[in-house]
């Protein structure tokens, strides 16, 4: 299985960087985003691929892990990545290929990411998990394993010595899936974690402190775009710099799509909805 999983991911790896997929040109009105499979941002792929889509143009969802958006950007073979936390969580790829690609706007900010928990359990911080690793059956449950959540996490297992505890490192539907049996059970379970995100809507959750603040203080969430995209794309990078999202309004959208079961649906129902905020970023 671990084969086949390595194999998969270098040939999707090797797609999304081969000398196929070229960059868009601007008389084709063809934008490349890469997208994940996080809640939040496959909500806001989907709404900008609505949003433009609607504008003239034709927007392709490419399913890609967080390394290979960053990489298929800096290659130019993506013209988009919507979510770069700055400046703590995402700087170690940044660092790798951000001389190859452009920093855009933040859309939202405050964001947060971390180790949690059901309210429900009496642990309240990361240096109390070591002896308290049989309540939790020795496990941290991870998303995806690019994602810069995992690496942080493996830092805290470091300097937290959490080692009676395997990180499984998953994706963040599995993740969901734990959490959820664990929560409806009355379990405690620890799992890998950010805002904004709707699990925090839905059950009474909480970060443990960090101490040692492996997890940063918090960041923003910003796009990245390929070099020349403003050249090519100018009036939808206007578009797209102008485009902000707060808790409230990016919760109803991952919310409105969990609900209609499908993220297209979802997003269109949710524009229609919040007309006069979506006009504003076109003015």
């Amino acid at each position: 299985m671990l084969r086949l999983k390595g194999i998969i991911a270098l040939a999707a790896l090797a797609f999304v960087l081969s000398g196929i997929s070229q960059p868009a040109m601007a008389k084709e009105k063809t934008l490349r985003f890469g997208v994940n499979n996080w809640a939040e941002n496959v909500a806001v792929s989907n709404m900008w691929k609505i949003l433009l889509e609607k504008r003239g143009y034709n927007v392709e969802l490419m399913e890609v892990g967080n390394g290979v958006m960053y990489g298929g950007v800096a290659s130019g073979s993506l013209d988009v990545g919507l979510e770069v936390w700055l400046p703590n969580s995402d700087k170690p790829l940044v660092e790798k290929f951000g001389d190859d690609f452009d920093i855009q706007s933040a859309w939202y900010k405050g964001a947060s990411l971390g180790l949690v928990v059901p309210s429900y359990v009496d642990v309240d911080s990361l240096d109390e998990l070591p002896d308290n690793a049989g309540k939790f059956d020795n496990e941290i449950v991870g998303i995806d394993s690019g994602s810069s959540l995992n690496e942080l996490t493996r830092e805290a297992v470091k300097k937290y010595e959490l080692d009676a505890y395997e990180f499984v490192e998953s994706s963040e539907p599995a993740m969901l899936g734990v959490l959820q049996s664990a929560y409806e059970a009355g379990k405690p379970v620890v799992v890998t974690l950010w805002n904004p995100h709707y699990a925090f809507a839905e059950y009474d959750l909480k970060y443990l402190e960090d101490p040692k603040n492996v997890y940063g203080e918090g960041d923003d969430i910003f796009f990245i775009t390929r070099k020349g995209f403003e050249k090519d794309f100018g009036e939808v990078l206007d578009w797209m710099n102008e485009w902000f999202m707060t808790d409230a309004t990016l919760g109803d959208l991952i919310a409105t799509i969990k609900r209609a079961e499908d993220p297209q649906k979802g997003a269109a129902k949710w524009i229609k909805a919040n007309k006069d905020l979506v006009d504003s970023w076109f003015e």
